[in-house]
């Protein structure tokens, strides 16, 4: 059986994206350090998918197949990790696709790749 190994990003400036997810998620370079080609990040507990942040000269999509969900326990840890988030570097995204009740907020990281701060107790 297969199991998921790492996730892969592209960005421009790799170690400004290693960066921002490393403090996001509290991973390590697995290899100890950042190259400004490629990096994987892994969880500092060892527990988990890694974060593989590859150079890349292709324009970020506005509408990403594929991107990350964070899960928050609640309504107040998600806006508390919202704006720590936002702190690191992240920006929200004006999405026009909110339901009326969402129990997710978009976000950008500092190189403009799409990812979403889930409420997990929301509905």
């Amino acid at each position: 059986m297969l199991t998921l190994g790492t996730i892969v990003m592209g960005a421009a400036d790799v170690r400004r994206a290693a960066e921002f997810w490393s403090g996001a998620l509290g991973y390590v370079p697995r290899d100890g350090e950042v190259d400004d080609s490629w990096t994987v990040l892994v969880p500092a507990d060892g527990g988990g998918p890694g974060l593989a942040l590859g150079r890349s000269l292709t324009p970020v999509q506005d509408r990403p197949r594929v991107h990350l969900d964070l899960y928050a326990a609640d309504a107040a840890e998600q806006a508390a990790e919202v704006a720590r988030l936002v702190g690191l570097g992240a920006r929200h995204v004006d999405w026009d696709s909110y339901p009326e009740d969402p129990d997710f907020v978009v976000l950008a990281d500092p190189e403009g790749n799409r990812f979403c701060v889930i409420d997990t107790t929301h509905g």
